[in-house]
């Protein structure tokens, strides 16, 4: 596993994706941050003037590859590209407490958001609020306390890329697991989390 501080070697296009995020995380509060990154992505991804290094393109066998693309020491934000095997995805989890865009740079991944109806306890009751089909060239967001998701690679043979840009380093996150059954209740668990 490779440290946070450890980036990506340059790859094309990568002084005008910083510039671009640069801009767009200066730009305020969560809302119009997220709004501003995610239309920088849509256009990048559309333009092609950024091309991932091969390695981004390359999947690991036993789980989704997480890579360090960019840590913005000015912002803080982070930059961390992942690469999805056929079939593997997150279990249920958040960002804690990150603003995060996430963006489909190759292939296709489902995505499903949660909303927390209530806190028992250790026990938390979460609802299923919609699933998507996301698709290259597309961006979504998240922004506390809305963060809570699931995303998978659902095809028997495809290689999926996302890019993800998280208000800071992202090294940890919770994941919530079902306790069985029909019931809507899940146990948390504090997830540390690497780098490929």
């Amino acid at each position: 596993m490779k440290a946070i501080e450890q980036q990506t070697e340059a790859f094309p296009g990568q002084f005008e994706m910083i510039a671009s995020l640069d801009q767009a995380v200066a730009a305020g509060g969560p809302d119009a941050v997220t709004r501003g990154v995610r239309s920088e992505l849509c256009r990048l991804m559309r333009t092609g003037c950024v091309e991932l290094p091969e390695e981004f393109y390359r999947p690991v066998e036993s789980h989704y590859a997480r890579r360090l693309l960019y840590l913005s020491p000015e912002h803080g934000y982070s930059v961390i590209g992942m690469t999805w095997g056929p079939g593997q995805g997150t279990p249920l989890h958040d960002h804690g407490g990150m603003w995060c865009v996430e963006a489909i740079w190759s292939g296709s991944l489902e995505v499903v958001q949660y909303e927390l109806i209530e806190v028992e306890g250790d026990r938390y009751h979460f609802e299923p609020r919609g699933c998507i089909q996301a698709n290259v060239g597309s961006a979504g967001s998240l922004i506390p306390p809305h963060e809570y998701h699931t995303m998978s690679n659902m095809t028997e043979d495809g290689v999926a890329v996302s890019v993800h840009i998280y208000s800071g380093k992202m090294m940890r996150c919770n994941t919530f697991k079902s306790g069985g059954g029909s019931g809507p209740w899940y146990s948390r668990e504090e997830k540390q989390l690497g780098l490929d």
